[in-house]
Order: structure tokens, then C-alpha cells, then sequence
């Protein structure tokens, strides 16, 4: 949605503001970062003694604006920040929070997003899986199974919200062709029963299809192949532009951020060494169309 506008008419009462186009707007999506900046606003606005009318006197915004963006319900515009600032001591803090200010995105988990943006940014991704199909490879009829079968259930809007987040996530392959993406899956995993045979064939021609580039890589675990390093769970490894490699790990309703270098390179080395234990790129697209024709 659009931010709020600003609002020029000189007052001396910031509730005689009247509102600008969109004033009412909230996010429909509030981030954490939005919800961190405005935390921020409001305990530097206390520690000024100043209330939301006094600060919103200051920075010529409603009360409803400024009470929006603390409450992490506003996308604050630069003119908001700057003003803020100045009146809340010109310590820099808002400058420098509000450049990791982002919006929430619809249908991904609130622990997700964080990952999700550095998934799209990243030169290079790794994942191994053992629960699920890999989001970036599910076909639109596994992954709508697999939001219907969550608890608590969704709506249905909630449910269109998810799936399209899922399906514009595997974009990223897509517009990426010289990033390379490696994913390592437990056979068991393709072997799992959902839909009828139809559905379960174009699972298989789905991730055949966008596993066929030349910068994918997917390799399969086949059921002998016994116990190994990454028996832990699923985990994802990408490196940043700038040479930083971080992980990313999940369970029952969280996720986690793996940023400590001796933890991601140990995530690396198990990682690394599944590689070499699981079924080579070819001899895995060959599994997948045997299973595909036991359907």
C-alpha cells in the first residue's frame, strides 16, 4: 500500500491535521523491522517527555501517523524520518534503522522473510530436505496440499496468499540462470502419497522440469543409503554477495538464522559431505522417472 503522505498545511494542533490521501492505510503485512523501528520512535519520543501529538507537531504529521508508525502499522516516508529525527535528538538512529526497513510480504511465515529476501539476493544456494518437497521445486498442487493440510487451518485467502508467495519465490530460479542452486532430498520424500497418481506425476515432471538447468543441481538419497551427517534436520546454506555464507534452519513454527561462522561451516562440511554420499545428478533424474512410471 502506499505510505502516508505528507502533509504541508502549517498547524499548530497536529489532531486539527486533516487527513492526506491514504492517511487511514496500514500495512497489510506489518514486518518485524516495522515493528522494530517503531519501537524505537516511540521510546526515544518518551525519552524526549514529548506525546504523539507533541512529536506529530514536530514532524507536521497527524497523531494517527505517528501512532501508525510506532505501532509498526506504517511504512514511514523519508520526510517522516528526517523530521523524527531532528526531533528526537538527531542521535542517527532512525536514519540508520530506517535503511533495513522492509514490508512484510504475504504468505511467508514471519521467521521465513528475513531468509527469503537473502534467498534472492544470494550467488549461491544450498538445500537439503528431508520432510518436504523444497519449496523452490514443488509443483502448485504439492504445495496447495501441503498449506491445506497445516494446523491451524487457513482461509482461503490466506491459502491463495501462501501458495502465490510460493510459486513468485520460484521466480527466483527462473530470473537467475547463473546462480547456482543445489538441493540434496531423501527419496522418501518423492515417494510420499499425496493427490492421485496424476498429481503425483507432475510432482515428478515439475521438479524434473526446474532441476534441467544447467545451474541446478538435484541429487537424490536413496532409501539404502543408511544414517549420515545431516540427520539433524533440514538445512539451507546460501553465501551473500559479498562473500558471507549463512544457514538456515526450521522446525515446529520457527526458523533460524545461522550467522556464526564456525556454525555455518560446520553446516557446510556435513553438507558437502552428503554431497558425496547421495545419488550423482543423473543417476537422481533417473530414480525420478522410475518412480514416475511405477505410477
Amino acid at each position: 500500500m502506499d505510505i502516508a503522505e505528507e502533509n504541508t498545511a502549517p498547524a499548530t494542533v497536529a489532531e486539527a491535521l486533516p487527513a492526506p490521501a491514504g492517511e487511514y492505510e496500514r500495512e497489510p503485512h506489518p514486518s518485524d523491522s516495522l515493528r522494530t523501528f517503531g519501537a524505537v520512535v516511540q521510546a526515544l519520543r518518551e525519552h524526549a517527555g514529548l506525546s504523539r501529538v507533541e512529536l506529530a507537531e514536530r514532524v507536521r504529521y497527524s497523531r494517527h501517523t505517528v501512532e501508525s508508525v510506532e505501532l509498526g502499522r506504517r511504512m514511514p516516508d523519508e520526510a517522516f524520518v528526517e523530521r523524527a529525527e531532528e526531533a528526537l535528538g538527531n542521535t542517527g538512529a532512525l536514519r540508520r534503522a530506517a535503511r533495513h526497513l522492509t514490508r512484510g510480504e504475504a504468505g511467508l511465515a514471519a521467521w521465513f522473510r528475513r531468509w527469503a529476501r537473502l534467498e534472492r539476493e544470494a550467488v549461491s544456494l544450498c538445500t537439503y530436505e528431508c520432510r518436504l518437497v523444497p519449496g523452490l521445486l514443488q509443483s502448485q498442487t504439492y504445495a496447495r496440499a501441503v498449506f491445506e493440510g497445516t494446523i491451524p487451518l487457513r482461509t482461503d485467502e490466506e491459502l491463495e496468499a501462501q501458495l502465490a508467495a510460493r510459486m513468485h519465490r520460484q521466480e527466483t530460479m527462473r530470473e537467475r540462470p547463473t546462480v547456482p542452486f543445489s538441493f540434496i532430498v531423501e527419496e522418501h520424500v518423492f515417494r510420499r502419497r499425496f493427490g492421485d497418481a496424476q498429481a503425483m506425476r507432475e510432482l515428478i515432471d515439475h521438479v524434473l522440469e526446474r532441476s534441467a538447468p544447467r545451474n541446478v543441481s538435484l541429487q537424490v538419497v536413496p532409501l539404502e543409503g543408511g544414517l549420515h551427517a545431516c540427520l539433524d534436520g533440514p538445512v539451507q546454506v546460501l553465501e551473500t554477495p559479498e562473500g558471507r555464507r549463512l544457514g538456515y534452519s526450521e522446525g515446529q513454527e520457527n526458523g533460524r538464522l545461522i550467522s556464526d561462522a564456525k556454525q555455518v561451516s560446520l553446516l557446510c562440511q556435513r553438507y558437502d559431505t552428503l554431497r558425496s554420499q547421495a545419488l550423482s545428478p543423473n543417476a537422481s533424474r533417473d530414480l525420478l522417472e522410475r518412480l514416475r512410471g511405477e505410477l
